[in-house]
């Protein structure tokens, strides 16, 4: 299965005018930005995933990168999403006929996030439905849990349909007291819209920033975010958005198959762009350090990888 519509386009820093942002260079042609070498042991828990994922008729896009996901790590490893998982509006009818066929036989081992397609179905009753207890408790759309030393929190970016994302709203302060009540030594934030993306369909969204500054001040090391149609990787951010050496860093990897998005020019931080192929994200979260690597196409190849400490 070959990747249909966009060309596969890889934007590094300098190289962006393949990706509709600008400058000069061509797309594939240098080494991602390089990044810090930190040695990571045999018992790292392991998470693979992506966010935009099912369309029916997609041309087998979301098949790809279901079996990517269930062939590139080990069969224990942990599975996220990144939201907008089953499209048009995730019904039942949408996870039955477009997610479940491509990524229904990791559905136990699945840890997801909803998206603003989830939502258009009221409730995110399909959804729900579908994950059922993995998608968090009855009363909310927001969990955590542990993979190996780290804590993961994963959130709902639908701000307006979860009664908000500040810190007053139930969400924000669930995340105060998750923050606070667990300390991990290493943490991993994920949900749907990026509060930093150089995406020309939805770029950064304001919206986000109490989650964003919420997880930076708590000390998460990592963010993971979808809605973008494509790969971005950032450096270590400000909540501003400015580079930052200790700082979060911020990754978009809405890969999972939906139709792909070309980017604009890019944001200050903004280290490596793809879009136009099908792809997942694998994480190794080990004690004090992560790896991470961007694995695509039908013939599974490393489209971006790197490794980083945690926050001081």
């Amino acid at each position: 299965m070959r990747p249909r519509g966009a060309a596969a386009l890889l934007c590094l820093a300098g190289f962006v005018a393949a990706c509709g942002g600008g400058g000069t260079g061509s797309a594939g042609t240098a080494s991602p930005a390089p990044t810090t070498t930190v040695p990571i042991d045999g018992s790292a828990a392991v998470l693979v995933g992506a966010g935009d994922i099912a369309q029916c008729n997609d041309g087998g896009r979301a098949a790809l990168t279901g079996h990517l996901a269930a062939t590139v790590v080990p069969e224990t490893a942990t599975v996220f999403t990144l939201g907008d998982n089953a499209y048009p509006s995730g019904t039942t009818d949408n996870f039955a006929h477009c997610y479940d066929p491509a990524w229904g036989a990791l559905r136990l081992r699945t840890r997801p996030a909803a998206g603003n397609h989830e939502w258009k179905t009221s409730g995110a009753a399909g959804y729900r439905a579908y994950f059922g207890a993995a998608a968090g408790p009855p009363d909310a759309t927001w969990y955590a849990y542990d993979a190996g030393t780290w804590r993961v929190i994963v959130l709902d970016s639908e701000c307006a349909k979860v009664g908000g994302c500040g810190p007053s709203s139930p969400q924000g302060q669930w995340l105060a007291a998750e923050l606070a009540g667990h300390p991990a030594a290493c943490s991993l934030a994920i949900w749907h819209r990026p509060r930093f993306s150089s995406g020309s369909r939805h770029g950064s969204d304001r919206d986000m920033a109490p989650l964003f500054e919420a997880v930076a001040a708590g000390g998460v090391d990592l963010i993971l975010n979808g809605h973008e149609h494509s790969y971005e990787r950032f450096g270590r951010l400000a909540p501003d958005g400015s580079p930052a050496t200790g700082g979060v860093r911020e990754i978009v990897v809405g890969t999972g198959g939906a139709d792909a998005y070309e980017f604009g020019r890019p944001l200050a931080g903004s280290e490596v762009r793809l879009t136009g192929v099908p792809a997942v994200l694998v994480l190794e979260l080990a004690a004090g350090a992560y790896r991470w690597r961007l694995v695509g196409g039908d013939d599974a190849r490393t489209l971006d990888e790197g490794s980083d400490g945690c926050r001081p």
